[in-house]
């Protein structure tokens, strides 16, 4: 029977200490991403706004187009056959 394998050293170097983490950078850092998160947030809530807004106005044109078309064709229908 073979006997308990010898450990092989290898002459990779030990991983180094993390650098030092300047907290003044680190604070600045994380309040530039949540104002942008905020400012993000505010942006899609005013467009799903404008959005609802745009699709109400081109709703209402086009009710509008359709009674107008509507009462000019019933003009003409009653103009045509004399009713």
């Amino acid at each position: 029977m073979a006997g308990p394998e010898a450990e092989l050293e290898t002459d990779e170097p030990k991983p180094a200490e993390a650098p030092p983490v300047d907290a003044a950078e680190a604070i600045r850092w994380a309040y530039r991403f949540h104002r942008t998160k905020r400012r993000l947030r505010v942006e899609r809530r005013r467009a799903a706004q404008l959005a609802g807004l745009r699709f109400a106005v081109t709703l209402a044109l086009l009710v509008f187009v359709f009674v107008v078309l509507s009462l000019t064709v019933w003009a003409e229908v009653q103009r045509l056959f004399g009713l």
